[in-house]
C-alpha cells in the first residue's frame, strides 16, 4: 500500500489487487498494478505531494470504465492470433500452424 494513503485508498488498493489477482496476474504483478492505480488516483485528487503531467491529464481510470484495456487487441477485439494458437495447441488442434485468426477461432468453437 501506497505512504500516507487513507482508508479510501486502502480499500480501493485491496480491490484493485484483488481484481488483478482473478484476471490472472501474479501477486506481484497485481500488487504493482494496485499500487500505480492508487498513486495515480491519489495524484489526480490532489492527495499526493508529487504528480506527474500524465497523472494529472485526461480522464480517470474510474472515468474511463475500462475503455482502452482491450486497446492493444486491434479494432476487432477478443483475444489476439498468438493467444487463439496458443490455445489450439494446448487442445491438440491440427493444422494451427497455418490458420489465420479466424480459422483458429472456429476450430476453437468461438
Amino acid at each position: 500500500m501506497p505512504a500516507g494513503s487513507n482508508s479510501k485508498r486502502e480499500r480501493q488498493y485491496e480491490h484493485v489487487k484483488e481484481g488483478a489477482r482473478k484476471r490472472g496476474a501474479s501477486a506481484a504483478r497485481a500488487k504493482e498494478i494496485a499500487a500505480r492505480t492508487v498513486n495515480k488516483e491519489r495524484a489526480r485528487t490532489g492527495e499526493a505531494a508529487t504528480a506527474s503531467r500524465t497523472s494529472t491529464e485526461g480522464a480517470s481510470a474510474s472515468a474511463r470504465g475500462g475503455k482502452r484495456a482491450g486497446s492493444r487487441m486491434g479494432p476487432r477485439g477478443g483475444p489476439t492470433r498468438d493467444q487463439l494458437y496458443n490455445e489450439a495447441r494446448q487442445r491438440g488442434v491440427r493444422g494451427r500452424s497455418s490458420m489465420t485468426k479466424q480459422q483458429l477461432e472456429k476450430a476453437l468453437g468461438r
